[in-house]
């Protein structure tokens, strides 16, 4: 039987733009982090973003692969 390897979907700055202008956020210059901390923060979350330590209960969020490996 062949085995499934699940890939991990990363999202790129573009689709975190579009998302945020949904919200009403100009992205302008932000960096990434600043700006999924502005995203997290407009949906009503903790701006958790780099912050786990690697370890994240929150697994239904669509930056969590990138935040796992990301350390602010």
């Amino acid at each position: 039987m062949p085995s499934t390897k699940i890939t991990e979907q990363r999202i790129g700055m573009p689709e975190i733009k579009m998302k945020a202008q949904l919200l009403g956020i100009i992205p302008g210059k932000m960096k990434k982090p600043e700006l999924i901390h502005a995203i997290q923060v407009a949906e009503g979350y903790t701006p958790c973003f780099g912050k786990s330590g690697g370890h994240c209960s929150h697994t239904d969020c669509c930056f969590m692969d990138d935040c796992l490996k990301t350390r602010l």
